[in-house]
């Protein structure tokens, strides 16, 4: 069935990269804009060796394990089994986009983009891996099904911002067409429009023959992906007033100077709309610092609570022995989730973690009280630069002991629940 989505503007991912960054790092950064009432969650998966012939279930369907997946940290609206951003032990980030464009969006169950995005994560030590991950496994199960847990139907086509160590790559979907550009530097941000235009480091081998059938290129001028799939003035996309642009104008106006708290102003800017509120605001955020020099750990930063202005970003680092970070963990229905049932959505379960709980009340006391609010907020922002400090150390440094940071995240999140309780 044929379902064109309300095309509700969400979701923001930027990358920074030398020489654009301070101290030879590369800095990634996403809000994930969902539904107000949804839940966030923060989850750490280990690394596993599968069985031959094991089968995966995804939010919607049943694919083919691989032999072997590397140990995951994800952000991910709770009712399903994909993440809206993360990253992996090999210091690989994801984040991806919802967008639409002149390709008619089916709401038949495949994978979801959340799905891509965690088995990108999952299987890939690159970030080019993991683009050759996820086209094949769009070529192999399409991508769609209702991107909310509704019984309204919200589809969208993906666009994804991967990143690591070395280098980021844009990959943009329009059904199992695709397009990818190659970053090597400098700055770039996707939001919810296509924007791989003419520079196409890979692309699917049908895009231009299949854009050609549609009437869509003529063949005999520059391919342009974005222009050609979607409704885009491609000349005006970082002229305009769109969230893309001043995404765009504020990384270009920090250029040269970013640092991990730079993107987390970024993500907090509301003039722009970055930070977004109402039926749809930011509901997750997170932002890493991944050192080119590979003895360096990579350090990841996650808030699990809406708003990153009323947020701490709490630091995760990869290390062995890490358990279930519990306090950022929702609540699991198992068979009786109304998502696995059919039909599907039919109920909502309460799926607020521990954290989003203490926070939700603590958001209450910051609207109800003034002085409240001054002595949340300063004592949270307070706690954020000591950490962030603290992880700057690790970096100037260069030792990491991983005994120290094996709860690093989970003890922030005790931290943070202590100042709102």
């Amino acid at each position: 069935m044929a379902f064109r989505s309300l095309e509700l503007s969400s979701c923001d991912t930027f990358v920074a990269l030398p020489p654009a960054t301070i101290g030879n790092r590369i800095i990634f950064g996403k809000n994930s804009d969902r539904p107000s009432d949804e839940v966030q969650e923060i989850v750490y998966f280990t690394a596993v060796t599968h069985s031959p012939g094991e089968k995966l279930e995804c939010t919607y369907i049943e694919i083919e394990q691989v032999p072997e997946t590397y140990a995951v940290v994800l952000s991910r609206p709770s009712w399903l089994w994909g993440a809206e951003m993360g990253a992996n032990e090999h210091g690989v980030c994801i984040g991806n986009e919802a967008v639409w464009g002149k390709e008619v969006v089916y709401d038949e169950e495949a994978l979801l983009g959340m799905d891509l995005v965690r088995l990108g994560l999952e299987r890939a030590s690159t970030a080019e891996k993991a683009v050759f991950i996820i086209v094949d496994l769009l070529d192999k199960y399409g991508q769609g099904g209702n991107c909310t847990e509704s019984h309204m139907a919200f589809t969208y086509y993906n666009s994804f911002l991967i990143a690591d160590r070395k280098e980021a790559w844009v990959l943009e979907t329009s059904g199992k067409y695709w397009a990818a550009e190659k970053i090597g530097e400098g700055v770039r941000n996707i939001s919810n429009q296509l924007s791989v235009t003419t520079k196409i480091d890979r692309e699917h081998p049908g895009v231009r023959s299949y854009a050609t059938s549609q009437g869509w290129w003529d063949g005999k001028k520059e391919f342009d992906f974005a222009a050609t799939y979607s409704y885009v003035n491609t000349a005006r996309m970082t002229t305009t007033r769109s969230r893309y642009c001043e995404g765009y104008k504020l990384l270009k106006k920090y250029e040269g100077h970013i640092t991990a708290e730079t993107m987390m102003a970024i993500l907090r800017d509301k003039e722009s709309g970055i930070n977004m509120e109402g039926g749809f605001m930011t509901t997750g955020s997170m932002v890493s610092i991944l050192p080119q020099e590979p003895s360096l750990p990579c350090i990841h930063f996650f808030t699990g609570t809406p708003d990153p202005e009323r947020s701490f970003f709490k630091p995760f680092i990869f290390v062995p022995n890490i358990d279930q970070l519990l306090k950022t963990s929702s609540p699991v229905f198992g068979p009786e989730d109304p998502v696995k049932q059919q039909p599907r959505f039919q109920t909502k379960p309460d799926r607020r973690h521990e954290l989003y709980k203490k926070h939700e009340s603590a958001v209450h006391l910051i609207e109800s009280s003034k002085e409240k609010a001054e002595i949340i907020i300063e004592q949270i922002q307070k706690l954020e630069k000591e950490k962030i400090s603290q992880m700057e150390t690790i970096l100037q440094n260069g030792h990491l002991d991983a005994d120290q940071v094996v709860h690093l995240f989970s003890n922030c999140t005790e931290e943070e629940i202590c100042i709102y309780t």
